[in-house]
This record gives C-alpha cells, structure tokens and sequence, in this order.
C-alpha cells in the first residue's frame, strides 16, 4: 500500500513501545474488517496511539458533518476498535490492546469475528513472518520492564525449598513472587475468556490443553469493571482457588503483566496459541520474564513417570540417561512440574531477586492504563 493511503497512514500509527502493527497483509486484512473506508478516513487523521482527538477538532480537520463523525466514532467504540476518553477518542495497538476487548466485548458480526479470529491466528502462530528473529529479540531486550512476568503457581508455594538468611538472593519471599499471597490480597474475582485461546477456538484451530473459557483472572478493581461490563464470570476466593488449580493440572503457567505497582490481574497461559509464550518458546524471544524461583529435582524420590516432562510446555524439562534434566535457561520457573509430581521430587528454590518496577518506562505504563480505561469503559 501507499504511503498516502488512510490504511497505511493509520497502520504506522498503531505502535506504542514493543507492539506495533507490523507492514504485513494480515494486519491490513484486520484493519479492513474493522474500519471501512468511511471510517478509515476519519481515523487517518487520529494522533498516534497515547493520544486523543475530539469530534469538534475532526469536523475541522475533514469538513464532515459532526453528526457523521460521531455516529462513525460511537459505532467503532462499540466494537472497542478504538478507545473512548470522555469526550475524545484513540487509537489503540492491535496487541493487546484491540485483541483482547474486541472479542471481550463481541459486538461485531459473527463473519467478522471469525474473520477476524482467523487472521489474529495467523499473526500469533507466524511471528517471524512478520519480523526478523533479530528485531523481535531485541524488541523484547529494550522493553523489559513492560514484558509479562511468570508468577509462581498456586500448589506450588508447598513445594518450596527453605530460603537461607544469607542466601545472596535474598531470603524474603515478596507478596508479588507467589500467586497465593496475590490471591489473598484481593476479595473480589473474575475469570475472563481467554483471547488466545478464543482466536483458536473461532479459527477453527483449538488448544488441546485447555478451552478458552478457562481464562485470565481479575480481581478487586478490575474484577468490578469487568462484572459491570458483563465480561467475565465472578469468583469467591474459594472457587478462585479451586479454578487455579484447575489451570495448574491443565498445565497452563500463570503470568503477570509486567512494570505494575498493584497486581490486578494474571493471564494463565498455553504455548500453542498464547500471543507472549509462542515467540518465547518457538523463537527464543523473551517476551515473558521468568519467576524468581528454578525447579531443584530430587533423583532419589523420582520414579521416571515423566509427568514433570509432559507437563512442562517450555521444554525446559527432559529425560536423559535414567534422570530427569532441567534446562534453566529455557526454564520459566513457573512451578508446573513440581505441582505436578506425584512424589514431590520436584521442589522450587528462590535463585533471583528480579524486582518488578517501571523504571524507564512510565510514560509508555501510564498510556498502557489510560488506553485500558478507554477501551474497557
């Protein structure tokens, strides 16, 4: 396409930190089924995404009716393609952002929701096809402290190995590095459908590990605001538990959107068709960081049943030789495996002290709340 044409001219705008629209006909076969030409040519004149714009500034712009604009604006709001602040309007990237409240929100044609399933497939399953190895890596390498982070799961806060005080490390346990104490600090809970796994599921290519109904979890604020919008289906504390552990048979691992303060949220993730953990594993391309914890494996309690190496979706756990072989460095520190292990031969041990913060990039964290509170209001 042409530099001049309102597709293109919105495509280069729909990149904030490491998600872009990258220059690929699935991107513009996406942005086709959500904008029309009427629409596209009132977006193309929108600000890059972080900013807004007004309908009375559009009607200067364009010349068009306001009533045209507004109706347009509204429609494409609905369908949560774009973000609403009050009186004005955004753009938002097509990862995450638009991914997830479009087929959230399902307001859309079922021919275009499946169409639109189906491309989104496509971009998750073929990352290098739209970029290098190279530039997704080193994507990953500058927003670091915007990438999700594993959390350790559930069952697995038993499974610990006791920390020493003069452990290099550190030997405090902090409130975000296990989900149990992020669990117990909340009182209110969601499930959510999960997005990747509904892409699947509307494409026609499922995740044979678990249903896209056993989704991402929010809770207090957030739990709210989805129970206002009628996305996800609420928990008590208890059912939440029993829900968790549920995605820990499943062997989904838990991971945290990276640089907040306050945990809000987690998704539970597959590596077939999770949009962070494909181009991890199949690429190499750390979009998530692991957990401060790494699997310590007792040979004399194991028995061989493999289940830790079926369970882990990384890879990072083999048999070799009559014993079983941790990879660290492909290793997420999840704690599936030791969850897992029928004789708890599998324990986690605290090897790192990765302290979440928002360092160097609090401008890009505030536009990630700002666009999330246009899109899910």
């Amino acid at each position: 396409m042409s530099e001049t044409d309102p597709y293109e001219i919105v495509r280069q705008k729909l990149t904030l930190g490491p998600y872009s629209a990258d220059k690929h006909e699935k991107t513009y076969e996406l942005m086709k089924l959500f904008w029309n030409k009427e629409d596209i040519e009132i977006l193309a004149h929108f600000p890059d995404v972080g900013q807004s714009i007004s309908v009375k500034e559009l009607v200067k712009i364009t010349g068009k009716p306001k009533s045209h604009i507004k109706e347009i604006l509204l429609k494409a709001a609905k369908k949560k393609t774009i973000a609403k602040f009050g009186a004005k309007y955004g753009l938002v990237p097509l990862f995450p952002h638009l991914l997830e409240a479009y087929f959230w929100a399902k307001q859309d044609t079922e021919e275009n929701l499946r169409n639109a399933a189906k491309a989104f497939r496509y971009i998750l399953k073929h990352p290098v096809a739209f970029q290098t190895k190279e530039v997704l890596k080193q994507r990953a390498k500058d927003w670091e402290n915007l990438n999700f982070t594993t959390i350790l799961s559930y069952e697995a806060k038993d499974r610990l190995i006791e920390i020493n005080e003069s452990v290099e490390v550190g030997s405090q346990v902090l409130p975000y590095e296990i989900l149990e104490n992020v669990i117990n600090k909340n009182e209110k809970f969601v499930v959510v459908t999960c997005p990747c796994r509904l892409v699947g599921e509307l494409s026609g290519d499922p995740c044979s590990k678990a249903p896209a109904e056993m989704g991402c979890i929010f809770m207090g604020i957030a739990a709210q605001l989805f129970l206002e919008l009628g996305w996800g289906r609420p928990l008590t504390k208890e059912e939440t538990i029993q829900y968790l552990k549920k995605t820990e048979e499943a062997g989904l691992i838990h991971n945290i959107p990276g640089g907040d303060d306050e945990i809000l949220g987690f998704c539970n993730c597959c590596t077939c068709h999770c949009g962070i953990l494909i181009p991890t594993k199949e690429v190499r391309v750390k979009n998530v960081n692991p957990s401060n914890f790494a699997p310590i494996h007792d040979q004399e309690r194991c028995i061989l049943c493999e289940t830790c190496v079926k369970k882990c979706q990384m890879e990072a756990v083999s048999k070799h030789d009559e014993k079983i072989i941790v990879n660290n460095d492909l290793c997420l520190g999840c704690g599936v495996c030791a969850t897992n292990c029928p004789e708890n031969a599998i324990k986690m041990k605290k090897v790192r002290n990765r302290i979440r913060s928002i360092d160097g990039v609090e401008k890009e964290q505030q536009i990630y709340g700002n666009l999330v509170d246009g899109l899910w209001r």
